[in-house]
């Protein structure tokens, strides 16, 4: 017994710790299944309340400071101030209380200085100030023509920042994995597990194509042997599916669901059988698309981002969906922040009455989300 008592022992180590590292991949229960659509479907989303605990803080509205009173004969902030181009016809009352909540929501330890010359605030020296300016126009755009993915809920500056200067989840195109013909190959991106697809070895930049380009998401062609041209146009292979796959690992790991919250597992194709969420992502897609190519990639924002402020291929941040979910299904859980700030609206669509009271900041419980998947909300 002697003989065998020390390679049985190195076994069971081995055994032991193979195991241990097996778990390590695995979600530290308790975990709370909520189901989204008919029973026998396996549209169920997994939630763990740990980890909805510690989005709470994240998702939490900031201050709102009361609405100043609408008055006609109020003196307008481009009568007052010079430079104004954005927001001149507000109130100077609201316009102030503008401009102290883009300094919350966005550079709350820079302060006015961020963006504005000591001194001569009129000035557009700064770049800051001129990309500002143009995030604004971009905000009032969602708010306005993307009403089918944002709803009457909105968007503000806050949406994205979160208190800081360049949002937190943004994207860059990658720098090249490798050489066509060299030895090794290339890996167009894959088996190089990242944040942006969660950690999965499929390709890593799906963004390119789906986000700043207009490629169709596609995982199953439309025939099954193509033998004509539009066919051929068609027919996809084994790379757009890893491509579609890498993305849509994406989409939940922002949204903080799985593909059920969309999708019907028995068929993901169709559309007739899947959540009405489907639709609202669909918007998104394309919402998120027009932001990188008509605004973020375009002048005048395309040049005006100076070398730090760039990717390892020189070009600048750009959004997915992670920008403004940041692993919430709905940003903020839903906060209707956007409505106590007329701003955000262009002037024609502005509210003529000031909204009621604020609430007080509150952080949206992790039982809200819950409610809003049992309930089939987008």
């Amino acid at each position: 017994m002697t003989l065998f008592r020390r390679p049985l022992n190195l076994l069971s180590v081995s055994a032991v710790s193979a195991l241990l590292l097996l778990l390590t991949a695995c979600e530290r229960p308790p975990v709370e299944p909520v189901q989204g659509g008919y029973r026998g479907t396996g549209m169920v989303q997994i939630y763990n309340p740990r980890i909805l605990a510690e989005q709470d803080t994240l998702n939490a509205e900031p201050e709102i400071a009361r609405a100043a009173r609408l008055r006609d004969d109020a003196p307008r902030a481009g009568d007052v101030y010079e430079n104004i181009e954005v927001l001149g016809d507000l109130s100077l009352a609201e316009f102030g209380r503008t401009m102290t909540a883009i300094t919350t929501w966005v550079a709350p330890e820079g302060g006015c200085l961020y963006c504005h010359e000591e001194g001569n605030l009129a000035s557009d020296a700064k770049y800051q100030k001129q990309v500002a300016r143009r995030m604004f126009q971009m905000v009032q755009h969602m708010n306005t023509t993307w009403l089918d993915h944002v709803g009457n809920v909105g968007v503000t500056c806050y949406t994205c920042h979160r208190g800081h200067p360049v949002p937190q989840n943004v994207w860059y195109q990658p720098t090249p994995d490798g050489k066509p013909g060299a030895m090794m190959g290339k890996r167009h991106g894959q088996n190089a597990p990242g944040r942006l697809t969660g950690n999965a070895s499929l390709p890593n930049d799906p963004f390119s194509i789906y986000l700043l380009g207009a490629e169709n998401i596609r995982v199953q062609s439309t025939s099954a042997l193509p033998s004509t041209p539009a066919a051929d146009a068609q027919h996809k292979g084994v790379k757009d599916a890893e491509k579609t796959y890498g993305f849509m690992m994406h989409i939940s790991k922002a949204l903080g669901v799985n593909c059920s919250f969309c999708h019907n597992t028995r068929a993901f194709s169709s559309w007739e059988e899947s959540s009405p969420q489907r639709l609202t992502a669909w918007h998104g897609i394309r919402l998120a698309r027009d932001l990188n190519q008509q605004f973020l990639t375009a002048d005048p924002l395309l040049h005006l981002f100076p070398a730090n402020r760039r990717g390892p291929m020189g070009d600048v941040a750009k959004v997915n969906c992670a920008t403004c979910h940041q692993g919430a299904y709905k940003p903020l859980y839903g906060s209707h922040l956007a409505k106590y700030y007329p701003a955000v609206l262009p002037g024609d669509m502005r509210p003529k009455i000031p909204p009621g009271p604020p609430p007080a900041p509150q952080i949206y419980p992790a039982v809200r989300a819950e409610r809003g998947v049992s309930a089939g909300q987008p």
